[in-house]
């Protein structure tokens, strides 16, 4: 957690809002820049809210589904590092990661069946897309891994895909708000490509280097 996000307090009136109980251990802070809570998701998390409230998180190779119902205005988001839960010959990366949500076939399952259990339609889910960058040349394309897994899930689940940010070189900090649907991603053009890949790696809570924001995409 940044300096900013243990310090900072909300404005006076501003009370945090209930979690769901399972999502307990996700840390949530006052976001000033956008006037709204946020829930900060790592590698292998995910995080369903009812309230209104932000979801973000950082991507280097990893993929993020953002999810919401488009009637109930009710959604969340995973971080998934691995497209599929195999039990074999799984990639040296399993042993960074400590969730069986780290996989996208079980993130997706585990988000879904929650966000149905408050309340939401299986027709009415929209999908918005990113990560999945290949953030080191040298690295087996992880990244395109997890980008072809989530659009051949979305097909063959028949969900539909609202928007996406897929691909490219770059990291990507996304700004996720359920209650009206809009995500807002950050391309980070100049930080350190190989602590962000030891945090997906390890579930490192901070990257070592500030990163300078590139271009911004809402959708």
């Amino acid at each position: 957690m940044s300096v900013l996000e243990s310090t900072l307090a909300p404005p006076p009136g501003k009370q945090l809002p209930a979690a769901l109980p399972q999502f307990a251990h996700i840390r949530r802070y006052w976001d000033p820049l956008h006037e709204t809570f946020a829930a900060k998701l790592l590698p292998g998390e995910y995080y369903v809210t009812t309230q209104s409230e932000m979801i973000c998180t950082v991507l280097g190779s990893c993929v993020s589904a953002c999810v919401r119902d488009r009637v109930l205005g009710i959604g969340g988001m995973n971080h998934f590092m691995l497209p599929l839960d195999r039990s074999q010959g799984e990639s040296a990366w399993t042993d960074a990661a400590s969730a069986a949500t780290r996989y996208g076939n079980v993130a997706m399952e585990h988000m879904i069946n929650d966000l149905l259990k408050v309340g939401a339609r299986r027709q009415n889910l929209e999908f918005k897309l990113a990560g999945g960058g290949k953030v080191l040349a040298a690295m087996t394309d992880v990244g395109q891994a997890n980008i072809d897994f989530v659009r051949n899930y979305m097909r063959t689940e028949g969900f539909t895909v609202a928007g996406e940010d897929l691909g490219d070189v770059y990291p990507r900090k996304v700004y996720f708000t359920p209650s009206t649907g809009k995500v807002r991603v950050k391309k980070l053009v100049s930080t350190r490509n190989d602590t962000i890949c030891a945090r997906e790696r390890s579930y490192l809570q901070q990257v070592n280097k500030a990163p300078q924001a590139g271009s911004v995409e809402l959708f």
